[in-house]
């Protein structure tokens, strides 16, 4: 029988996997406390099923599955990123001058819908294939295509197409 794996190697993969874990929750949530508390879930959860781990170097893998289902839990609930009226409406971001301006990036995306910046932070920033992203996710490749071509759109409306590419997208399975 194989022996559970112990709490210094628990330990050792939230050392290696908590600035990964931390880049993937801050794109999917846009917000810095609410990606800590995604990855503390995250990783408490896993730190819950850690007596069943056959294969540490899966780990970091599980981790990153946990975060992605527990976000898309979150995103679920109707009081997630309830909005506030305003009197008055903001400005429409301009075209960015340079695409390097990683906020202009990350307000961007955060503008998208949960589902989409997900499906966006997982085919383009954890470089998943359709299918890898789709059955993370629990919906179909069709699902995926359609929230990513979607969600492209959207970002090539708000950056330009020489940030997003109208072929970005195009080619990738």
């Amino acid at each position: 029988m194989p022996r559970s794996p112990s709490d210094d190697e628990f330990t050792a993969l939230v050392h290696a996997s908590w600035p990964s874990l931390y880049r993937t929750a801050y794109l999917l949530v846009g917000d810095r406390g609410e990606a800590e508390d995604l990855v503390q879930t995250a990783l408490a959860k896993t730190y819950a099923s850690w007596p069943k781990v056959r294969d540490v170097a899966a780990a970091p893998g599980y981790a990153r599955t946990v975060l992605v289902n527990t976000a898309t839990s979150w995103f679920r609930r109707r009081s997630w990123n309830a909005e506030s009226p305003h009197d008055v409406l903001p400005e429409r971001p301009g075209p960015v001058g340079d695409p390097d301006d990683r906020p202009l990036l990350v307000a961007a995306l955060a503008t998208l819908a949960p589902r989409q910046r997900a499906v966006v932070v997982l085919r383009y920033y954890e470089d998943l294939s359709v299918a890898e992203t789709a059955r993370l996710l629990g919906v179909s490749d069709g699902t995926i295509k359609s929230q990513t071509s979607d969600a492209l759109a959207r970002l090539r409306t708000l950056l330009g197409d020489a940030v997003v590419p109208s072929s970005l997208g195009a080619t990738r399975d």
